[in-house]
């Protein structure tokens, strides 16, 4: 089946000269003079790269069969991510290369949707928010208030490092936005 370049959404998935993107942004474009044409940024599945193309309005590409499965995060032991399909109990693996930023918000026995492309994993859909405990940040320096602005670096339980204000403690949970890795507010 094929997908035309009028019949985009932010989120599909199409094949363009044998890799397979997801349509981050399109916009249509009528100039005055010339045919139109359509701007888009894509994101590569495999690895997650941007790019920016453009395309002659009616282009025709390859659909790519997407389904999300809820899958249980079980762990990560260096190479492979390892997850448990909550229906079937069946355990898969996939390679960390090909989810390094979404694992960066995950801990163990958590509930994801799993995205296969063409029955291969692919991704994860994460929420926009996730949260998570501070288990490693520099005391804050006395006079320090809320409306001080200013951030330090924190270790988050699940190992990755983000700034956050300088009145957040470890021990405390945070709600970090899994889409740009930034603190959005305490839990």
């Amino acid at each position: 089946m094929a997908i035309s370049t009028n019949q985009f959404k932010n989120g599909n998935h199409i094949e363009v000269d044998g890799t397979i993107y997801k349509i981050a942004e399109f916009q249509h474009v009528k100039p005055g003079k010339g045919g139109a044409f359509v701007r888009t940024k894509l994101r590569r599945a495999s690895d997650g790269n941007m790019i920016d193309r453009t395309f002659r309005a009616g282009e025709k590409f390859r659909d790519v069969r997407t389904e999300a499965r809820k899958m249980q995060f079980l762990y990560a032991d260096g190479t492979d991510a390892h997850f448990m399909d909550s229906e079937s109990f069946e355990q898969i693996a996939v390679a960390e290369s090909t989810l390094a930023d979404p694992l960066r918000w995950l801990k163990p026995s958590s509930e994801v949707d799993l995205l296969f492309i063409d029955d291969e994993p692919a991704d994860l859909q994460l929420p926009s928010a996730v949260e998570l405990e501070v288990t490693e940040a520099d005391p804050g320096l006395r006079g320090d208030s809320v409306s001080g602005g200013g951030t330090k670096p924190a270790t988050l339980e699940t190992g990755a490092v983000i700034q956050v204000p300088l009145f957040v403690e470890p021990g405390q949970m945070i709600r970090v936005d899994t889409r740009s890795g930034e603190y959005v507010a305490r839990a």
